[in-house]
C-alpha cells in the first residue's frame, strides 16, 4: 500500500460519519444510498492530490460529499421524487411511535428532505454542529448568506411542523 492510499483509508475512516450522513440526507433508497456512498468515495479518491490543507479534512469532505450528492440527487430527481410521496408512509410504518420525540425526529427528516438541495446541506451543517464560518467556506457563500438562509430554513421547518399539527389536531 503506498502512502496515498494509506492517508485516504486514514482520513476515510476518522470521517466517515460525515458521508453517511450526507448520503442519508440527500437518498430514502437503500440501494441508490449505497451507489451515492460509493460516488463519494470515488470523488474523494480523485481529488485527493488537489486537497488543500488551509482547509480541515471535514470541511473538504464535506465540500466533495455534498457536491457530489446534489449531482446525484438532481441526476435522480423523478425516481426521488415518486420515493419521497411515499417516505411519509415508510417511515411512519417502520419507525416506533412509543414517544412525540421519535416522531418529531421522523418529521424533521421528512421536512429535510423536502428542502431544495443547497438548503439541505446548509441545515445538514449546522445541525451537525458547524460554525456559520466554515459552513461558509464548505458552501461556498459569504458568512452572511449562511446565518440568514439558515435563519429561514429553521422557520420553514418551525411552520411545517405547526401546519402538521394543526392537521394532526383537526
Amino acid at each position: 500500500m503506498n502512502e496515498k492510499e494509506k492517508i485516504f483509508l486514514g482520513v476515510l475512516d476518522r470521517h466517515k460519519g460525515i458521508i453517511f450522513k450526507v448520503a442519508n440526507s440527500y437518498c430514502q433508497d437503500a440501494s441508490q444510498r449505497d451507489d451515492l456512498i460509493q460516488e463519494i468515495i470515488l470523488q474523494l479518491w480523485l481529488s485527493i492530490e488537489n486537497y488543500d490543507n488551509s482547509y480541515k479534512w471535514s470541511t473538504w469532505i464535506y465540500r466533495i460529499a455534498l457536491n457530489t450528492s446534489i449531482s446525484f440527487y438532481r441526476k435522480n430527481r423523478t425516481r426521488n421524487e415518486r420515493t419521497l410521496k411515499l417516505s411519509p408512509v415508510m417511515d411512519m410504518a417502520t419507525e416506533s411511535e412509543d414517544s412525540r420525540e421519535e416522531e418529531d425526529l421522523i418529521l424533521l427528516r421528512q421536512f429535510i428532505r423536502e428542502l431544495r438541495e443547497i438548503d439541505r446541506a446548509l441545515i445538514l451543517l449546522y445541525l451537525d454542529g458547524l460554525q456559520s464560518k466554515e459552513i461558509a467556506e464548505i458552501i461556498s457563500i459569504s458568512q452572511t448568506n449562511v446565518t440568514s438562509r439558515i435563519s429561514r430554513i429553521k422557520k420553514k421547518l418551525l411552520l411545517k411542523f405547526e401546519n402538521y399539527k394543526k392537521k394532526d389536531n383537526a
